[in-house]
């Protein structure tokens, strides 16, 4: 353990020492502008690169991206948007960005221990690196400038109590991509918020049908589930037809939104939604890294900037309706 606590403390000093011989744009002088006015910016025209664990055909990871797009466009950034699910192949699209010299990078971290050195070599590389959506507990070590997300764990607890508060006796946690940390940390938060039964399922959130199945036969095995915490909208979405398959009473709850969503919230469909507000995540992440590239900025004070949650039930639905139809919520 002290060894452990020695390398990781090595890893930690050289990372500090490569970011003290970095320039505020990511080592490569810049000509000043005076274009930090509001409105479109007349800033230099930078590449960055935004590579997530998000699979294609995730109406979430399809706010992250049109977050990032909308402050790329108002930022004159040159946005490189990759993604790949499994952490070794994300870790590539990393080295990708780094060779490719780009000026600057957002990524997530839902596999750390797969991406932190891809994201230490972008850091010895000069390039500017935050973190998004995944690995509040990884992105200083990894040589991020800043982080955007929630409290994973924190948000998992608040729903947790929620269901306590609902009289939740028997409840699974459907996990949709096994070994994110991410998802990993809400279904512990929400076992520690409620305080009873709560049994992980894993699914393959890439195949719906399977996901539809999987999530059938176990409320069909088990009638005593009375609630389903799902941790994406298009899981919970699945989640309510299987549930009308199997005959079961249980009621359905997520994180994360999407304009589908909303509407299922409103007719009881689905109990209620945490949200952490990807729209914003994709957002932050692109415009802090400009901020950084055009005035040294950093956001957040070496502490995380936090996204959510926000529980999104009835009560509330109607004032986020009209952004989810715009695609932004």
């Amino acid at each position: 353990m002290a060894m452990r606590r020695l390398q990781t403390g090595a890893a930690l000093i050289a990372v500090a020492v490569t970011l003290a011989a970095c320039s505020a744009t990511g080592g490569k002088p810049r000509e000043n502008s005076a274009g930090m006015s509001a409105g479109k910016a007349d800033t230099p025209r930078f590449t960055v690169a935004m590579v997530t664990h998000g699979p294609p055909g995730d109406t979430f990871w399809d706010l992250i991206r049109k977050g990032a797009e909308t402050a790329a466009m108002k930022d004159n950034i040159d946005l490189k948007y990759s993604a790949e699910l499994q952490g070794p192949d994300q870790a590539n699209l990393v080295q990708n960005a780094v060779d490719s010299k780009v000026d600057a990078l957002a990524v997530t971290l839902a596999r750390p221990d797969a991406l932190k050195v891809a994201v230490q070599r972008a850091v010895s590389a000069c390039i500017p690196v935050v973190a998004l959506n995944a690995g509040i507990t990884a992105w200083k070590e990894a040589g991020a400038k800043a982080y955007f997300g929630q409290d994973e764990e924190i948000s998992g607890e608040a729903a947790g109590k929620r269901l306590a508060a609902d009289g939740a006796k028997k409840v699974i946690c459907v996990i949709q991509d096994q070994g994110n940390v991410s998802l990993e940390s809400r279904c512990a938060g929400v076992r520690s918020g409620l305080g009873g039964a709560v049994e992980t399922l894993n699914v393959n959130g890439t195949d719906m049908p399977s996901v539809q199945s999987t999530i059938t036969a176990k409320l069909q095995q088990d009638p005593s589930v009375d609630y389903i915490v799902t941790l994406g909208a298009p899981i919970a979405l699945t989640a309510v037809e299987s549930a009308a398959n199997a005959g079961s009473k249980a009621k359905i709850a997520t994180f994360d939104t999407n304009a589908a969503l909303v509407d299922a919230i409103k007719t009881d469909k689905v109990q209620w939604a945490v949200d952490q507000q990807p729209f914003l995540q994709g957002y932050l992440a692109i415009d802090t890294l400009w901020l950084y590239l055009n005035n040294g900025n950093i956001v957040g004070g070496g502490q995380p900037t936090l996204t959510g949650p926000a529980f999104i039930d009835k009560t509330n639905v109607d004032a986020i309706a009209d952004y989810a139809r715009n695609g932004t919520r």
